[in-house]
């Protein structure tokens, strides 16, 4: 294998076959000329990419890879690491962008020659977009001193902040260290000019943080915009776009940037981050967003300016101490217990009292007002424990006598890490001298907002979104939500600060002065009567009574005894081999930039696909593979035995992550007959592999009877009668659930009497 080459895993190889990483292992057992490991772990081996190519084409399980799939693969195997591989990514896409026809200059020259230029290039362009170095030295040979930039060069009113040791350092890499990425640098750019140079970053740094989950606390993007635009002032409609007053905006604990990414319009942006490399890649990401460079009076381009980034622990060594922001965003990290405590204890920032050792948050929030201006909004994102805490009740109570503390709002759970439980959106306003503090406070509780009405097109008991009654989803998990509901609820109570039952409430601050100064929203509100009151009740009872009358007649009839059949049998896997039918992986997830996903838990409980919403500024993302009508598809994880044929009605969405779509033709099999085999316990059983925690299917193993097609089709029609039979025991199941406890809610809280 050629030094340097790119290497891939078992999970890499199984995104390029669009399959499972079970079939991955099968092949490396059934197949002897499957390409041996080249690097890695016994657990986790690698493998040539290139090889496992050829071997893919010449086995017919691959006929191209994707361009930023080999982009993608080439950032993974580079050999000084994903990290070092992204900000040489991310320093030449600046170039690509800021300076195209230089990057043409220099593509057209051989490796070595292009590796030698590369650097000053590159100088040019980070100290145009990220300020200077910081020692004032601009020579890439002298990597000890050359090559380090500050992001961001001055603060407002001109204070010269470039020398600061705590500034962010994306060093301009050397040509040695240059030299093994000229490839992946040629491909990077070829695959900007398909999709725009910040896009391209966009889906590789997305790539390592799934990769990575467990190594960064990430802020999802439909969470991002709206603490955005709980922050964003008014925009005078009077005035063109360009002439909008500048406003600053920092993030004191900006993580992947995805706070600041999602900031629009004209803004100065400050960010410190405690992971220097991670604080490189954010100032890039930044970087790449911002607008491209200006045409100035005199007709020569400039570029806009950069992000000002800086690195170091935001509570211990403040990097923007004379900052006042028009506007904070914020999502810290929870529940730290070495903040700082002892050393901070004299704090000039602690306005409101100290916080208690097990109170990092309010360390964190009195940290955001005293970066504000006066008048300045801020916004975090807060554990709901902070709400109540006893430890914390002196600094909740300072917050809401001086006005500082506007809103409190509970999220519903899933909307961000940690995802089983429901945050809150803390809103502050830093007091004004001389004006008098607000007198109430906003609470707001989403956490229990219904989904969409169910579509009488998508069967009984589908529901956008899989919700149960109330608005919860059975079993818990991420964005189990309608998020363009959420989005609307959250943004009309604040807008409006009005009481609106069952979602906000405005408290007069003097009655939340108790002993306790307990601030969770749902403490103070109200909770709907499941089903509405009485009379909503009585609408319940009649489609609940409607719709056993139907599941009735939907009985399957009496089973007819039969001696086990014996029939012939072929898989799924002959079955695409021979091309009467074809397999793909899903790989969307809800707001990614499908409008609908079909989820893993929408096929387990029969629900419509779920909302998605666009991802902010247009991030690449993986190709989503689009359901049509007629697929089956199924989940890969979890052992139980479903399958769901897609209609007229699911048709168009996305396929979602973890399920496996069979596509048959029509001509050769049935869809219902397909999906109907695919249920059999036994047949699971045996195409599952199981972990000590999981089981998975390899969709592949699955096995079908061989029949003509009209034998089929006479099949997939009792499958079908039990498809709607299913259906109609969910929605009973549901309805059930709704008047039952909306029986319980009237008669205890007076509004049923018991007749």
């Amino acid at each position: 294998m050629p030094e340097n080459a790119t290497e891939v895993t078992a999970a890499g190889i199984a995104r390029l076959a669009g399959v499972g990483r079970a079939a991955v292992s099968n092949w490396r057992r059934r197949y002897a000329d499957f390409p041996q490991p080249v690097g890695g772990t016994g657990a986790s081996p690698s493998f040539a990419l290139s090889e496992v190519e050829q071997w893919l084409r010449e086995q017919g399980k691959l006929a191209e890879v994707p361009l930023r799939e080999r982009v993608w693969q080439a950032v993974a195997g580079h050999p000084a690491g994903a990290g070092r591989a992204l900000v040489h990514v991310g320093c030449a896409l600046l170039l690509v962008r800021d300076r195209p026809t230089a990057w043409l200059e220099l593509a057209g020259a051989p490796d070595e020659r292009m590796a030698a230029l590369l650097p000053q290039a590159m100088e040019h362009v980070l100290t145009a977009r990220l300020g200077p170095g910081a020692d004032g030295v601009h020579e890439a040979s002298a990597p000890e001193s050359a090559g380090v930039h500050t992001t961001g060069a001055h603060e407002p009113g001109g204070a010269d902040v470039a020398s600061s040791p705590e500034s962010a350092r994306v060093h301009t890499p050397t040509a040695q260290d240059l030299l093994p990425s000229v490839p992946l640098l040629r491909a990077a750019a070829e695959l900007a000019a398909g999709t725009g140079a910040g896009q391209a970053f966009e889906f590789l740094l997305g790539r390592q943080l799934d990769a990575n989950p467990r190594q960064y606390t990430l802020t999802p993007p439909q969470l991002a915009e709206l603490m955005v635009d709980l922050a964003e002032p008014p925009k005078d409609a009077d005035r063109a776009a360009r002439e909008q007053p500048v406003r600053s905006v920092l993030d004191p604990a900006a993580g992947t940037g995805a706070l600041l990414r999602a900031v629009g319009g004209h803004a100065a942006l400050y960010a410190q981050e405690a992971d220097p490399a991670l604080a490189a890649l954010t100032a890039l990401r930044l970087a790449l967003a911002a607008e491209g460079p200006r045409r100035a009076a005199d007709g020569t381009q400039r570029p806009a300016p950069g992000p000002t980034v800086r690195t170091g622990d935001t509570l211990r060594a403040d990097a923007f101490p004379e900052l006042a922001a028009d506007t904070v965003l914020c999502h810290p990290p929870f529940n730290e217990r070495t903040w700082g405590h002892d050393e901070l204890s004299y704090d000039p920032r602690w306005e409101y009292g100290l916080p208690a050792r097990t109170e990092s948050e309010l360390a964190w929030v009195q940290h955001v007002l005293a970066r504000l201006r006066d008048g300045g909004t801020a916004v975090l994102l807060m554990p709901p424990a902070a709400a109540s805490r006893r430890s914390g009740r002196r600094i909740r109570a300072g917050l809401l006598r001086r006005g500082a503390l506007r809103a409190v709002i509970a999220l519903p759970a899933g909307a961000a890490p940690p995802y089983g439980i429901p945050l809150h959106l803390w809103i502050l306003c830093k007091p004004e001298p001389g004006v008098r503090p607000a007198a109430d406070l906003l609470l707001a509780d989403t956490s229990d907002l219904p989904g969409p009405a169910p579509d009488a097109s998508a069967g009984a008991g589908r529901r956008p979104g899989g919700k149960a009654a109330g608005g919860k989803t059975p079993g818990g998990g991420r964005e189990r939500f309608d998020w363009p509901a959420v989005r609307s609820a959250v943004l009309d109570a604040w807008r409006d600060r009005a009481d609106v039952e069952g979602i906000s409430r405005v408290v007069p601050v003097i009655e939340l002065l108790d002993d306790d100064v307990d601030l969770a929203p749902a403490r103070h509100l109200p909770r709907p009567v499941s089903g509405g009151g009485a009379s909503g009740l009585g609408e319940v009872r009649e489609r609940l009574t409607e719709t056993l009358r139907l599941t009735t007649g939907l009985v399957p009839p009496a089973a007819a005894p039969a001696e086990p059949a014996h029939r012939p049998l072929t898989t799924v896997g002959e079955l695409a081999r021979a091309g009467a039918l074809f397999l793909h992986s899903g790989t969307a997830v809800p707001g990614s930039t499908a409008a609908l996903v079909l989820t893993e838990h929408d096929v387990l409980t029969g629900a419509a696909p779920t909302a998605g919403q666009e991802a902010p500024g247009g991030a690449a993302a993986d190709e989503p593979v689009l359901l049509e009508p007629g697929d089956v598809v199924v989940p890969v994880l979890g052992g139980g035995t479903a399958a769901r044929v897609v209609d007229a009605s699911t048709a168009g969405a996305a396929l979602g992550r973890n399920l496996q779509l069979l596509r048959p033709d029509p001509a050769a099999v049935d869809p219902w007959f397909l999906a109907g085999f695919l249920r059999g316990t036994t047949n699971h059983r045996q195409a599952s592999s199981y972990a000590s925690t999981a089981a998975r299917l390899d969709a592949r193993r699955l096995q079908l009877p061989r029949m003509p097609l009209a034998e089929q089709q006479r099949y997939g029609e009792r499958f079908r009668e039990l498809a709607a039979f299913e259906d109609a025991l969910r929605t009973a199941g549901r309805l059930g659930g709704r008047l039952v406890q909306g029986m319980y809610d009237g008669l205890t809280d007076g509004t049923v009497t018991p007749g």
